[in-house]
């Protein structure tokens, strides 16, 4: 958690090839300018290894912010839209002619990635950009909250932990302002956009999934028992004992309600996801990850309830909330599982692999957080079955009743509406001066083309006197 998101990549395109404008005659060639160096950040973020990509967050970002105001000015040019209080006149001549990879579309064969689509709206390159944007956020969340799971170093203070919640937590909601802004965008679409990545579906399940996030982590912040599931496995871990995690009775409710309401934001998600959306199907591992992340939600819910009527005495129904909670996660309790070594291996094996994913920091947390929270109940359930066990033995109620009875959820964040980034006035001014040089970059290799290398044992710059190909000989 966040999800693992992949940044598409795009072609080079030259705006001055399809508008031209009278008023800013150097907008155009600003906009490429941007354009190409978001396109090489891009590039170069895709051909780094995992563990290289999070430094590199800080550059997509910036460089996209960079491109976006030029791209909205072009956009009010079109539309005969001041900026700024200046007339902006920009005329289409030919329709544009860009190429994207959609990461979030469902590829012809499984495993694969989609093919490149060509957009030929300004409308859609706005989506397509502010769409990588809010996905560059969303991976910095992970940044953020990758220190707070790692098990190879010593386990992050208090304050550390409220700062990476923090600082992921915001990263989140830019993420979330940006989808929504684009969701309702995309309600006045007369035609089918090009991919399913940037549907109204997908974006807005995108919104819910990044607001279900962050209101997963305003309960992180302050629920103390992953951290000690986690220390429990941390084999640097200096700390012998521990004491039991106070958690104030309002709070747990409170908890359990936050939790609730991110599990109905991810069901909103997953609904908007699951099946043929317009543009296409949206990748199968998207929608396993909205569903586990919905069953993660109400699992934690349940354990809140548990521990809230725990601190009330009431240990039998707290071990039934623990029942319910494996029930949302669909894990069988280990008292109904048959006598097998088998699953034991089998579960101890996920773990390890899920430990070993966190450590090399790519594609952990692919669950929702479901095995980490399956881990957290089962220690629950150990403690307090014992303690029922030898002392208290109150009845255990049945789960059913305990479920039809929970309450709805909470909301604790809003999205804020997403304000289009605007060129300042003194760069607009600057842009009336004719262009120093063309913007025509259509010689340029796409965004997935590698570089060729100058042929073995070659001169510098002469690689265009040597022959490729099979050699003839005679």
């Amino acid at each position: 958690m966040p999800y693992p998101f992949v940044l598409p990549t795009t072609s080079s395109f030259s705006f001055s090839s399809s508008f031209s404008c009278e008023s800013h005659p150097s907008l155009l060639l600003n906009a490429s300018t941007h354009r190409g160096v978001g396109r090489e950040t891009l590039k170069k973020h895709k051909r780094l290894p995992p563990n290289s990509q999070a430094p590199n967050l800080s550059s997509v970002v910036s460089s996209l912010n960079g491109y976006l105001p030029y791209l909205f000015a072009v956009d009010a040019g079109l539309s005969h839209r001041a900026v700024q209080g200046d007339e902006m006149n920009v005329v289409l001549r030919t329709a544009p002619a860009m190429e994207w990879r959609p990461t979030l579309s469902e590829g012809p064969v499984p495993g694969k990635e989609a093919a490149r689509v060509r957009v030929q709206s300004l409308e859609y390159e706005i989506f397509f950009a502010l769409s990588t944007l809010a996905i560059a956020h969303s991976l910095q969340a992970r940044v953020s909250l990758h220190p707070l799971y790692l098990t190879s170093t010593a386990p992050v203070g208090t304050q550390q932990r409220q700062v990476a919640v923090t600082s992921a937590t915001q990263s989140l909601l830019n993420a979330a302002s940006i989808f929504d802004y684009l969701a309702t965008r995309a309600e006045g679409f007369v035609t089918t956009p090009p991919c399913a990545d940037i549907s109204a579906a997908a974006v807005r399940a995108q919104a819910s999934l990044a607001l279900a996030e962050a209101t997963l982590l305003a309960v992180l912040k302050d629920d103390p028992y992953p951290a000690v599931v986690a220390q429990d496995r941390n084999q640097n871990d200096t700390e012998w004992m521990y004491k039991a995690p106070d958690m104030p009775k309002v709070r747990a409710h409170l908890f359990a309600r936050l939790c609730l309401a991110a599990g109905e934001h991810a069901a909103q998600a997953h609904s908007l996801s699951a099946g043929r959306v317009t543009g296409g199907k949206v990748s199968q591992e998207f929608v396993r990850y909205l569903e586990d992340l919905r069953r993660t939600s109400r699992a934690k819910a349940c354990r809140f309830f548990g521990i809230d009527a725990e601190i009330g005495g009431q240990t039998g129904t707290a071990i039934a909330w623990l029942y319910a909670g494996l029930q949302e996660l669909g894990v069988e309790r280990k008292e109904a599982k048959k006598s097998s070594g088998f699953g034991k291996l089998k579960k101890e094996w996920a773990e390890k692999r899920e430990d070993r994913r966190i450590e090399k920091g790519a594609n952990w947390g692919v669950d929702a957080g479901r095995l980490e929270e399956t881990r957290v109940i089962e220690m629950l359930e150990a403690k307090w079955t014992k303690q029922n066990d030898t002392m208290l033995t109150q009845t255990i109620p049945p789960t059913g009743p305990l479920l039809a009875q929970m309450p709805s959820g909470r909301e604790i964040h809003s999205i804020k509406p997403f304000q289009p980034p605007v060129l300042d006035a003194a760069t607009l001014e600057a842009m009336r001066a004719p262009p120093e040089r063309s913007d025509d970059f259509e010689g340029y290799p796409s965004s997935d083309e590698e570089t060729l290398a100058e042929p073995v044992g070659a001169f510098p710059g002469t690689s265009g006197d040597y022959r490729t190909g099979t050699p003839n000989y005679y």
